[in-house]
């Protein structure tokens, strides 16, 4: 009986260590000390840090940088978005970009979760509209970020949606991981953007990689196939997971999906 015990005991123990450790699986807060604003300011005099405050009283930041259509980025789940202040230039000359900082990420305060994160999306959204004055807006998910874009675009009317190695829905994604653990049942942030894609009629630009091993490129055709609104899918060949941004057609799709109309 000691053995049964001992097994029924770790079998237990799996999924309720996994339960509870889950959001440091899932998120991986990329905090900036304070002091490094002003440097990041300094090295690129084109992006000024903005705060808003959330509806919880949060402080939230982002970088903005003038130009238009607005693009609004949603990065991955362990990136701080200043580095993407290196790459805007290349990807979509004469654009502009508002870089988010997830609650815990960069220079935002709080901690992140899918209702915060979601939540937070409407809130830069509206910024753009009323005091940033962007007459269109196109919203840019990576990876992670692909969920929080979709929920604002089912939110929100936008002129079009670029997602970078995107999943349908992180339960499914954690249930191709792991198979032997009822995942439907654990997971508290299921960012399930396969249930609201019908229901999007925005452009979409969908960027995978040949070769991703987080998030197998099936998740994302069925996401893809599940959108309403007009697509592109680009498949970029010999690209990994965090290998998009090095291959030419990556930024290619990007400079050509932004300056059709939308």
């Amino acid at each position: 009986m000691e053995w049964v015990v001992a097994v029924v005991a770790l079998v237990l123990a799996v999924p309720v260590a996994m339960y509870v450790g889950q959001d440091r699986l899932l998120f991986h807060p990329q905090p900036v000390p304070e002091n490094a604003r002003a440097q990041i300011e300094q090295s690129f005099p084109g992006a000024a840090s903005v705060f808003i405050q959330a509806r919880d009283g949060t402080r939230l930041h982002a970088w903005h940088l003038k130009g238009s259509p607005l693009v609004v980025y949603f990065g991955g789940n362990g990136e701080d978005v200043s580095w993407m202040l290196r790459r805007v230039a290349q990807q979509a000359p004469g654009a502009g970009w508002v870089l988010v900082d997830y609650r815990g990420y960069g220079f935002s305060a709080g901690s992140p979760s899918e209702a915060a994160l979601s939540s937070d999306a409407i809130e830069w959204f509206d910024y753009a509209k009323q005091k940033l004055e962007a007459p269109q807006v196109v919203l840019f998910g990576r990876s992670l970020g692909s969920g929080v874009a979709v929920q604002l675009a089912a939110a929100r009317a936008v002129e079009g949606v670029i997602l970078a190695t995107p999943y349908d829905s992180m339960t499914n994604v954690a249930s191709h991981h792991y198979p032997y653990l009822p995942v439907s049942w654990m997971l508290k942030h299921p960012f399930d953007s396969l249930a609201r894609a019908p229901s999007i009629t925005a452009p979409l630009l969908c960027l995978v990689a040949e070769h991703d091993q987080v998030i197998p490129v099936v998740h994302s055709k069925r996401l893809f196939e599940a959108w309403k609104g007009p697509k592109r899918w680009v498949e970029l060949a010999g690209a990994g997971h965090n290998s998009t941004d090095d291959v030419p057609a990556f930024g290619q799709a990007i400079r050509e999906f932004l300056v059709q109309p939308h």
